[in-house]
Formats: structure tokens, C-alpha cells, sequence
């Protein structure tokens, strides 16, 4: 496992250790850092850019080759950190101890360590990882004109005002497309110079805003509606279990409904969220990785495993299964075992 410690809370700073540790190229235009590798450690892009008032983004889209531990070991106030990852996971631990917390893919975070605490982060080796960093300084935000701090709900407003860094906060909340989406147009943004910052600035404002909307409707047990919880994650797991055990059966999304006691709009959410696909390709795809092993190692005739994957027409079956892997069904099982009398 490689191992970083940091020692400053500062974007350049943080990037200088980085650069030191990762190598790669280096380069700064229009106010960002950008941090560009393709090594033995991994392959990826690392880029900061700092905004007034306290306020700065860390961004990374990369895959590393080893378990890779950076520790943030710092005596003064550490920035509230604002995290969202659009793809992987990372782990978690307030002081660099063997206990940590899964930071899942599309679930909104906040993070504020105590004073003095080794904040540490475990990249996980071989997984593509796209994580965003808003990191607010909360001295410098509360400078702000007409920052507004007050008419946050009242952990945040405590938050926002701690400068002795006496207690940890900790925010796992629910799961977002929204922000996903906006993180998306965030690291899209093509214009050059001044349009460009004034559009990161603009964007990273509005992620952030919906950030914090989350986590106000998440303490005040309520809802959004592009959001998730643990708990209805939990719940769609359980479903593709249902789906495996029923797969001969016609499955729509009113009984899947039923089932788990979700909404049919909470279910799509859900799968989208979990799988990028809808319910509907969600079982279809299923349904044509089944059959495909059933191809693979039984005797069933294709009309027979037509019907136990629950497919009414087998023309339809033979259309979905060549568009999903360029070959016919009656094709696919010629072609294993040619491969096989070939072998022996």
C-alpha cells in the first residue's frame, strides 16, 4: 500500500505532495492545476481550482494500480469537505485508524474532522474512481457578504461557526442523480478563460447549494425528489433477488412495487441509480445473461430456455440476444462446442 501524509489544507500545496508522490505533468491555466498521469502507480486526471472566500474544488477521474492511503495530517481546523463520486467508492476514517466508512458512489457527504485529527482516505487499487472535493474554509467563507450562513438548519449553522474544531461531523445522506447530473455539466465545461472560471464558479455554487439542500431535507426527514436513501437501496437489492427467483414469471414494475413497498418512480430511481439502467433493461438483461448460461452448460433446447427465462416468442429472444452479443442463440451454442470438440 502507498502512503501520503499531508500537512497543509492549502489546494497548491496539497497538489505539490501530490505531484511528488505521483509524478505525471503538471500544468496551471486560467486559475486551475491540473495533474495529468499515466504510470506504474495509474492513469488518470487530478485538477484543483480556488475560488474566493475559502472556497475551492478538487476533482480527480482516475484509476490507481495500488491501494493508495492519503492522510491529511494538519494542526489547524481542517476545510468542511463536500464530497460526491459519480463513479467507484472510497474509504474513510477520521484519525488513520483501521475503522472505515464506505463513501458510496452517488451519496452526498460531508465531512469535518476535529482539530488536529489525521482525516485519512483510502483509494481503493484497480477501481475507476470520479469524486469531487468542495472544500470550504470556514473562517474565510464567513467573510462573505450576505453569505447566509443563518438560515441553514442549526447543525450547519454550527458547523459553519466552529473555529475551535472540538467535535467531528459526519454526513452520509441520501443518494442523488440531481447532483450527479450537475457534476456532469461541471466537468464538461469547454470555455476557455475567463468563461470558463466564471462557469466552474457558477456550477461548483449550484452543487454545492443542492449539497446542502440534502442534507436539510435529510435531517428534516424529508424527501427529494431526484433522491434516495440507504434504506430504498437496500430494498432494490433485495429485489434483484426476487427478480433471479421469478425470472420465468412476468415481471412488471407494479409488482416490483408491491414487493418492496417503493414507488414505481422510486424504483426506476433506483435502478438507474444501482444499475444505469431502467427496470424493464435491468430484466432483460438478466434475462439474456441467464440464458446465455444456460446455452453455455445445459441441453435445453432453445425454445425451452426461451420459456424459462419467461419470453413468450423465441423470434423476439433470437432479436434481443444477437443485439446484445452480435451472434444467435443457435449460433452461440454451435460456436461452444466447435470450441470444445476442438479441445479434446
Amino acid at each position: 500500500m502507498k502512503e501520503l501524509i499531508i500537512k497543509s489544507s492549502d489546494p497548491k500545496m496539497i497538489f505539490s505532495q501530490i505531484h511528488s508522490c505521483i509524478n505525471g505533468e503538471m500544468r496551471q491555466e486560467w486559475g486551475e492545476t491540473v495533474l495529468t498521469f499515466d504510470n506504474e502507480i495509474g492513469k488518470g486526471i487530478i485538477r484543483t481550482i480556488s475560488f474566493n472566500w475559502g472556497v475551492s474544488l478538487i476533482d480527480c477521474d482516475m484509476t490507481l494500480y495500488e491501494e493508495t492511503k492519503i492522510i491529511f495530517d494538519n494542526e489547524k481546523l481542517s476545510p468542511i469537505e463536500f464530497i460526491f463520486i459519480t463513479e467507484g467508492f472510497l474509504n474513510y476514517s477520521e484519525n488513520n485508524t483501521s475503522s472505515y466508512t464506505t463513501l458510496a458512489q452517488f451519496q452526498n457527504t460531508i465531512i469535518s474532522p476535529k482539530r488536529s485529527a489525521k482525516n485519512t482516505f483510502l483509494f481503493p487499487k484497480g477501481v475507476k474512481l470520479k469524486v469531487n472535493f468542495i472544500r470550504i474554509i470556514r473562517k474565510e467563507y464567513l467573510k462573505k457578504k450576505n453569505n447566509n450562513i443563518c438560515y441553514l438548519n442549526d447543525l450547519l449553522v454550527t458547523l459553519f461557526n466552529d473555529n475551535v474544531g472540538d467535535d467531528a461531523y459526519q454526513h452520509g445522506g441520501s443518494f442523488s442523480l440531481r447532483i450527479a447530473d450537475e457534476i456532469k455539466l461541471l466537468n464538461n465545461v469547454q470555455d476557455s478563460g475567463m468563461l470558463r472560471s466564471l462557469s466552474l464558479e457558477g456550477r461548483l455554487y449550484l452543487i454545492l447549494s443542492l449539497q446542502l439542500l440534502e442534507h436539510n431535507n435529510f435531517v428534516e426527514k424529508m424527501n427529494l425528489p431526484e433522491a434516495i436513501s440507504k434504506e430504498d437501496i437496500s430494498k432494490i437489492h433485495k429485489l434483484t433477488s426476487y427478480i433471479v427467483d421469478h425470472i420465468s414469471e412476468d415481471i412488471s414494475i407494479n409488482i416490483l412495487s408491491s414487493e418492496s413497498g417503493l414507488s414505481p418512480k422510486k424504483l426506476q430511481l433506483g435502478f438507474k441509480i444501482l444499475f444505469s439502467k431502467t427496470v424493464n433493461e435491468y430484466i432483460r438483461q438478466l434475462k439474456l445473461e441467464i440464458s446465455r448460461d444456460y446455452l453455455k452448460n445445459t441441453d435445453l433446447s432453445v425454445s425451452e430456455i426461451v420459456y424459462s427465462i419467461g419470453i413468450k416468442s423465441r423470434s423476439y429472444f433470437s432479436k434481443i440476444f444477437f443485439e446484445a452479443y452480435a451472434i444467435l442463440p443457435t449460433d452461440y451454442r454451435k460456436h461452444l462446442k466447435n470450441k470444445n470438440s476442438s479441445l479434446s
